[in-house]
């Protein structure tokens, strides 16, 4: 890949990180298609260092040249964003200056999204690397020693079987601790109520007490008023009878 022509006035910058960017994008999509077909060509005979097979298509390229590639261009594409948010900040109009600021910042983001899926990949490919290592490791050992192999598999079965065993006895406790827990709890609301009704029972009861005494005051005094209206209402006859006679 060949670098894109740094300097020039901001439509040419852009112009040079546009096309950076789709050449990156295509070379990484390259990149991806060759490590796939490497991988899969060379998974069962796996040797100590990355395979540089061809391509599908028959080009013969270097993953290791190609990743190099791109880490240049991402590089080179920051390096105009960076020149043409220099060149924005002097735009005098505020709309343009916004304008190229969006444009900026949207190329900015596509060349950090190119660079963590490069890096992304450099990832997947040490995994490969380390997983296909530690399958010829494995494999070698199992030819020479399987049944010492067979004998670790067979102890971490018991072991881990032992573990399950403890754990369900450990949820088995623990459910029955809840039910417990949940027992008590629905205990003490019962007499939680049942205390409620008793105490509402023995207001209530105070409460009739209370209004049975008073009405029972009212009706001595009421009684004791109807006996002396009787009284007057006899003695003020009787004087009435004798002041006429």
């Amino acid at each position: 890949m060949e670098a894109a022509a740094g300097g020039g006035t901001l439509s040419e910058l852009y112009q040079n990180a546009r096309r950076l960017l789709l050449r990156t994008r295509d070379a990484l999509g390259k990149l991806e298609r060759l490590d796939s077909s490497s991988f899969s060509s060379s998974s069962s005979s796996y040797s100590s260092s990355l395979p540089s097979s061809a391509s599908p298509a028959g080009v013969g390229l270097d993953p290791a040249d190609l990743s190099f590639s791109i880490k240049r261009d991402v590089t080179q594409i920051q390096s105009l964003c960076a020149e043409m948010d220099r060149l924005s900040r002097s735009i005098g109009a505020k709309g343009q200056r916004d304008l190229w600021k969006r444009k900026v910042e949207q190329v900015a983001e596509e060349a950090d999204s190119l660079r963590e899926s490069l890096d992304k990949h450099a990832l997947r490919q040490q995994k490969k690397v380390q997983e296909a290592k530690e399958r010829a490791d494995f494999l070698g050992r199992a030819n020479g020693d399987s049944e010492h192999i067979l004998r670790i598999f067979d102890e971490e079965a018991q072991a881990m079987q032992s573990a399950r065993n403890s754990h369900m006895m450990l949820e088995e406790a623990y459910a029955t601790g809840v039910a417990v827990l949940s027992k008590y709890a629905e205990q003490r609301d019962r007499l939680k109520r049942a205390q409620r009704k008793a105490l509402d029972i023995l207001n209530t009861v105070g409460l009739s007490n209370s209004v049975l005494k008073l009405i029972e005051r009212r009706h001595s005094v009421d009684k004791w008023i109807a006996y002396s209206g009787m009284v007057i209402t006899v003695v003020v006859m009787y004087m009435f009878w004798r002041w006429t006679h």
